[in-house]
């Protein structure tokens, strides 16, 4: 059994956390604890896909329909990412202006989606890890 395919999503999530914390921290000047989570820079979701899409390209070949299905995967993700979510946080906010001064509201998070630099740095950093998870782990 070939763990990479495993350890390459796993190990890319484990990593890309951490670093938004701290690009969003630097940017806030204070712990972004509340900004962990849907959005920020990298994208985490657009990392993973990436990676994998990456590992499979390496290891299988751009002809193999497993590189088809993680590309299909990977822009399914980044719509998702840069469109759909945007549009649920915007509706977030609009929730909260208007429910805001209610006792009984909820604060809805308004922050959900990425901008596109946020998903080109998910994407390069998905796409340096597979490479790095190929490099040490090699083809089995």
């Amino acid at each position: 059994m070939d763990l990479a395919y495993l350890v390459t999503p796993l190990v890319t999530w484990t990593l890309v956390g951490p670093i938004k914390f701290l690009i969003n921290s630097v940017k806030a000047r204070k712990w972004a604890f509340n900004l962990v989570g849907n959005g920020g820079f990298p994208s985490n979701h657009s990392a993973v896909v990436s990676s994998m899409a990456t590992l499979i390209a390496l290891r299988e070949g751009m002809g193999h329909p497993a590189f088809g299905v993680a590309v299909t995967l990977c822009f399914i993700v980044v719509i998702d990412a840069n469109s759909l979510r945007q549009h649920v946080g915007r509706q977030a906010a609009a929730i909260n202006r208007v429910a805001g001064d209610d006792a009984g509201h909820t604060w809805l998070r308004e922050r959900m989606g990425h901008t596109l630099v946020e998903i080109a740095g998910g994407l390069c950093t998905g796409i340096a890890i597979g490479h790095l998870v190929h490099a040490l782990f090699g083809k089995a």
